[in-house]
């Protein structure tokens, strides 16, 4: 009877040991690597959050801004016509857009009313005014002065009708350099917007 009770406590004692040791083998492992519940859990909040947290829309986005003031319907703006520079020297730099870049350039077409001389060089979707001053009053000479070796000076837009859009221009408080549109190198009527009104650009308006 001892003998049987001796064997039956030594192999309990031993199979419960070896059970203690998975037990904590199981723990170690799971302080290691947490458990596909745990996980999942983690993920579902996650999405949850992510659900509740507000998404802004572009309909929201555009709403809460200002629109800014579009041209009136009877007139609109068409393509841009000509980029205009200032050069100290006319023929020298007609030469350098022809010989050197290879583009069909104009003669030179002086314009006594805008105390100006124009070359106008063809890049087939637009065009380079040169601008040169004319007489001794011309804005050209003024800018010139202030940059020697010359520089952008203005940009040309179209549009359909230039006089509505000097007056409607006017009700909106954008300056004019004259009181009415006057005949420009192409023979069409033009204008020239005041560049602090125009974003610190002289912008010149053509008849299409």
């Amino acid at each position: 009877m001892d003998e049987r009770w001796r064997y039956f406590t030594s192999h309990h004692e031993r199979d419960w040991g070896e059970t203690r040791k998975e037990s904590k083998s199981c723990k170690r492992n799971l302080s290691r690597s947490p458990s596909m519940s745990s996980v999942l859990l983690r993920t579902l909040e996650g999405l949850f959050s992510r659900l509740q947290s507000p998404v802004p829309t572009l309909r929201a986005f555009f709403t809460s801004q200002p629109l800014h003031q579009v041209a009136d319907p009877v007139w609109n703006l068409g393509r841009l016509n000509h980029v205009a520079i200032a050069v100290p020297d006319l023929e020298k730099a007609a030469t350098f857009y022809k010989n050197v870049l290879g583009a069909r350039v104009s003669e030179a077409v002086p314009l006594p009313e805008h105390g100006v001389s124009v070359v106008f060089v063809n890049l087939g979707n637009t065009k380079i005014e040169l601008l040169h001053p004319l007489g001794s009053d011309s804005p050209i000479a003024g800018f010139l002065q202030k940059n020697k070796t010359g520089g952008m000076h203005h940009i040309c837009i179209e549009v359909n009708n230039i006089n509505a859009a000097v007056m409607d221009l006017k009700k909106k408080n954008v300056r004019c350099l004259s009181e009415e549109a006057k005949i420009g190198a192409h023979g069409k009527p033009v204008i020239f917007l005041h560049p602090k009104d125009c974003g610190g650009v002289l912008v010149e308006l053509e008849q299409a």
